[in-house]
């Protein structure tokens, strides 16, 4: 019995990942052939942006449910790891319970809002060729309610553990559908008991899930509007840029691109002081501008870039401390990801923003070139100025960098299809741009280098991409649904009156903004504080008189750095992860590097030249 279990188990996975593969092929397909098609034979695919749009909506849902099965759904802290030993098992079953309890009510909001969309007609229901719009709706309560009982699952180390979730959840549950809670009494309560499930290292999703359905709750609205709200973000027209651009970084990264890209620079910077930590800064932006400071870079360049500075008698300390640094820089580069979400969102609503993206890239391009500068000038204080043994070059710099650009002219024509077909509108739209660099970096890593099999690399590449994506995505819908949330609950107005009323300086605000984004960033990612921070912040933007762009990078460096900001940045836990240090050996480690960036985070927070120069230098007649 066993034995057929685990046999329909691993069937059933191999079944999720070719679903994840096929979504992902799709979104990358049908856009390039719209386009072909009506460039050369005046035709098209029907509905092709809605199409792409609820490819998004499955990839969130697969994606995070492969995450689930993986244990890999992102969580805020570990405050288990400071817990007695025979304390954390019970905890972690409790913090399941309550966990997974909130997914299965979120499966609920998804099925209510699929039965009334439903209920809506074909006609209002059509996407294209037949397909319906609810039929894709149900990915919405059956992931949920699968990322629920994988949670469970995996909420305890043994059939007594297991057994406590299991039953917390039921009783949660059961308490809800009897409707034996008062939202009046209990909804503050709620809201706390979140704090404890978020430290004991509960999903991210299901602490902001939880939050949302409280103040829905609260407010005696649908739970459907819940899920209405993770429909709109999900299918957003410009999001699925996000999973294409990041496919292009993962597939880099998964070849040998990186040692190609190494040897550019090394030819480029020459044999000195300052080489080793220029070469780790500029791969490390190139390769974060396309995957979005997800912890790719850090996990797939440590192995190269590591021994490359200790190899120029850096010291392992100096090492870790750069890494960890460098693997959120090229935030502000485009592609950027979290530069174009910020712009979605900021441009919800509809209401004006002062924001293109065209301004807000070449607002980002002198802050990251600063930081970049700055982060390496601290790398080069921790390197010798001579390094003993190092053989003069056998041929002139200029032949030495023409035969390594040589060498990787593929890679290095990866941001010339990217930002070409991203600004030119030679594509038509982003989601086709980003389709053809990911298209395009598929292309090069398999079929021109030869560094990844097509049939035998690229299907398992798509799937932890996939995996990645579909776990920021989840997280992505639930912040916009919690932001809605906060929004009819007046929470930005209020935000807006109680911070005007007590603070009357702009740089006074600024100053505890950038504290407050610090925090959040150490305890949010990107993605989910865009969404759920960023709609509180432009209010008080335009209250304070800050230029919109200003703002923008102001929030995303902020952010950018709260992910090496102890004691929980992100990178901090992938370097430790990576490296297989102690966490507080890496932050001790990042700490010079940390200090150094803040100085470039003051400069950028006053001095909105720095931001703003370019824009209105090169687009004075922008919005």
């Amino acid at each position: 019995m066993r034995a057929t279990a685990s046999k329909a188990a691993r069937a059933f996975a191999r079944a999720e990942n070719a679903l994840l593969v096929l979504t992902l092929s799709l979104l990358v397909a049908i856009p390039l052939l719209e386009r072909l098609l009506r460039q050369f034979l005046d035709t098209g695919i029907t509905g092709a942006s809605q199409l792409v749009q609820h490819l998004c909506l499955i990839l969130a849902m697969s994606g995070a449910a492969i995450a689930a099965r993986e244990r890999r759904l992102l969580a805020i802290t570990t405050l288990s790891r400071f817990l007695p030993g025979r304390v954390v098992p019970h905890a972690r079953a409790l913090a399941a319970s309550a966990a997974a309890a909130i997914a299965c009510l979120l499966a609920h909001a998804g099925l209510q809002f699929l039965l009334s969309e439903r209920s809506a007609g074909p006609e209002i229901n059509h996407i294209a060729y037949g397909i319906q719009k609810w039929f894709v709706l149900i990915a919405l309560p059956a992931g949920f309610l699968l990322i629920a009982v994988r949670i469970l699952r995996h909420g305890g180390e043994g059939p007594l553990h297991r057994g406590i979730a299991c039953l917390g959840t039921l009783l949660i549950l059961l308490l809800a559908w009897r409707g034996a809670l008062s939202p009046e009494a209990l909804w503050i309560p709620a809201l706390l008991l979140l704090v404890p499930l978020a430290l004991l290292e509960a999903p991210l999703f299901t602490i902001l899930g939880g939050a949302a359905l409280t103040l829905a709750w609260m407010d005696l609205s649908p739970l459907s509007a819940v899920a209405n709200d993770f429909y709109s973000l999900t299918t957003e027209s410009l999001l699925p840029a996000i999973p294409l651009f990041t496919l292009a970084g993962y597939v880099l990264a998964e070849s040998r691109a990186s040692r190609r890209l190494v040897a550019v620079f090394r030819a480029l910077v020459g044999e000195n002081r300052a080489g080793p930590p220029l070469i780790t800064v500029l791969v490390c932006a190139f390769f974060t501008s396309f995957t979005g400071g997800s912890g790719v870079t850090i996990l797939a360049l440590s192995p190269l870039l590591f021994p490359l500075l200790t190899s120029a008698r850096c010291s392992e300390r100096g090492a870790l401390g750069l890494l960890a640094g460098s693997g959120s820089l090229g935030i502000l580069l485009p592609p950027s990801l979290p530069v174009i979400l910020y712009f979605i969102v900021a441009n919800s609503g509809g209401s004006p923003s002062g924001l293109s993206l065209e301004r807000l890239f070449l607002g980002g391009l002198l802050p990251c070139l600063l930081l970049m500068a700055l982060l390496a000038s601290r790398g080069a204080l921790g390197i010798p100025r001579a390094l003993p043994g190092t053989a003069p070059p056998e041929s002139p710099w200029l032949l030495r960098l023409a035969g390594a650009v040589r060498g990787a002219i593929w890679e290095l024509l990866l941001p010339v299809v990217a930002l070409g077909s991203l600004f030119s509108g030679i594509l038509g739209t982003p989601v086709a741009a980003a389709a053809a660099t990911a298209l395009y970096a598929i292309l090069v890593v398999t079929l021109i280098r030869g560094d990844l099999s097509l049939s035998r690399d690229l299907p398992r590449i798509l799937v932890r991409c996939g995996l990645l994506v579909g776990g920021v995505l989840l997280i992505l819908g639930i912040s916009l649904a919690l932001t809605n949330c906060l929004i009819l609950a007046r929470v930005p107005d209020l935000v807006v009156e109680g911070i005007t009323g007590s603070i009357e300086s702009r740089w006074v605000f600024l100053i505890a903004l950038n504290l407050f984004l610090l925090l959040a960033g150490c305890l949010m990612d990107i993605y989910s504080a865009i969404v759920v921070i960023v709609p509180l912040l432009i209010p008080l933007g335009i209250e304070f008189g800050i230029d919109p762009v200003h703002l923008a990078i102001i929030f995303l460096v902020n952010l950018e750095l709260g992910y090496i900001t102890p004691p929980i940045g992100l990178n901090l836990f992938l370097a430790a992860y990576r490296f297989e240090r102690p966490v507080m050996e890496i932050a001790r480690a990042a700490l010079p590097f940390l200090a150094i960036l803040l100085l470039g985070l003051l400069l950028v927070t006053y001095l909105p030249a720095l931001s703003t120069w370019l824009p209105d230098l090169l687009l004075p007649s922008a919005p």
